[in-house]
């Protein structure tokens, strides 16, 4: 079934286009909608893909340069720009339009793998999932009621576990999209500080936790386990995620 609030309230609260209060009533319309938080993620992705693909491309400054002169001579002359200008001018639109629409065209895999989902990826999502409202669409530090609270909601069921006595307590989860996919998020506690661990299913065979990454603050590592594929974020220390993956690994 479609929600009807996905065409119409959702692109506005994408947009930043909605008073403080319609924000906070579609936030809470999110809680209980699979299909507008899907599509919120989605949407977010996306704009996180196209800003990082740089589509826009600055013209040559040799070709800058002839645009110019051939105004500034026509404009003197005439008070027109010339008919060549407005040539160079549509090639060039050309050029970029013909590039924008094979980047959309090339077909690109829908499953989610440590190629396609890049460290720009998931550290956008952690990054997102920092913003207020949006770090857990359950909040609980009981596996057991957030464990349950993704049946239905994705088309598998994450390992949800506590290890508030290991030092990492369970905080909550939320719904997140990653290489253009529903993913579970589950939310770790360390030292006041979140961590993300993305999970989804995978028919890879399992691997060792890889050596961690790392940029602008954020390190992240990734192994899969037991059918599940897993990358743990987090501004804390690299030692501190690969103890945290060594406990889902248990």
């Amino acid at each position: 079934m479609s929600c009807d609030l996905s065409g119409t309230l959702l692109h506005a609260y994408f947009d930043g286009e909605l008073d403080a209060v319609r924000a906070a009533e579609f936030e809470r319309h999110l809680e209980s909608c699979r299909e507008c938080t899907a599509t919120l993620g989605a949407a977010e992705s996306m704009r996180s893909t196209l800003q990082r693909a740089q589509l826009y491309e600055t013209a040559p400054a040799e070709l800058r340069k002839k645009i110019r002169a051939e105004l500034k001579v026509s404009v003197a002359n005439t008070g027109a720009p010339p008919v060549s200008a407005w040539r160079w001018l549509a090639a060039a639109a050309a050029i970029l339009l013909v590039t924008g629409v094979a980047w959309f065209a090339v077909p690109r895999s829908r499953t989610t793998s440590p190629e396609s989902v890049t460290a720009a990826e998931v550290l956008d999502a952690h990054i997102r999932s920092l913003q207020p409202g949006h770090l857990t669409d359950v909040a609980s530090t009981d596996q057991h009621t957030v464990k349950p609270w993704f049946d239905g909601k994705l088309d598998f069921i994450p390992p949800v576990r506590d290890f508030m006595d290991e030092g990492f307590p369970l905080i909550g989860g939320r719904l997140d999209v990653l290489g253009e996919r529903n993913v579970a998020a589950l939310v770790y506690g360390r030292r006041k500080h979140f961590i993300n661990v993305f999970v989804w299913p995978t028919k890879e065979a399992d691997t060792p936790i890889h050596p961690p990454g790392s940029r602008q603050g954020y390190q992240w590592v990734h192994w899969r386990h037991q059918g599940m594929e897993f990358c743990a974020v987090s501004d804390v220390s690299a030692q501190d995620l690969h103890e945290l993956a060594q406990l889902f690994n248990q």
